[in-house]
């Protein structure tokens, strides 16, 4: 968990220069295909495998600076079909992630909610994947967690 948290504030951090230096508009709005790699427990009936295949992704993220608050926000959707390394059978992914980072500019009070869902579903029962995950990170002018949240779930269904 707290890896995820430091990749979250790493992510916010690298933004906030960015957001800090606007005063409003659209940062990125672009579609662009991954080549994906990844073991799936849920796979061949529950024993696993490595599927592979090409994720085609919609990114899209704005940033406003307004008087004394800045806020910066993405959405990245991702669809997709992937197939399993020992059965050849064919998954179809779905998901998004989407997040906001506000900063009040006088009191460097700030805070991110992050939320990512994601399903891969696959032929018969018992091979779907289901990942849920919520994020949220409060944050006091010294920079300390005032609150600190992170619920993920993996499901096979």
């Amino acid at each position: 968990m707290k890896k995820r948290i430091s990749t979250l504030l790493a992510l916010v951090a690298a933004s906030l220069a960015v957001v800090v230096s606007a005063h409003a508009g659209m940062t990125a709005n672009e579609r662009l295909s991954i080549a994906y790699a990844g073991y799936v427990p849920c796979a061949n009936g529950g024993a696993g495998e490595l599927l592979t295949g090409t994720i085609d992704a919609h990114n899209l993220a704005s940033e406003t600076v307004n008087g004394n608050h800045a806020a910066w926000q993405f959405l990245f959707e991702r669809h997709g079909e992937l197939v399993g390394q020992i059965t050849g059978d064919t998954y179809r992914l779905n998901g998004v992630d989407h997040g906001a980072y506000t900063q009040s500019l006088d009191s460097d009070h700030s805070t991110l909610t992050y939320v990512n869902r994601y399903r891969l579903v696959g032929p018969g029962s018992g091979n779907d994947l289901i990942v849920r995950e919520s994020a949220h990170i409060t944050l006091d002018a010294g920079e300390n967690v005032v609150v600190q949240r992170d619920d993920f779930t993996v499901d096979c269904t």
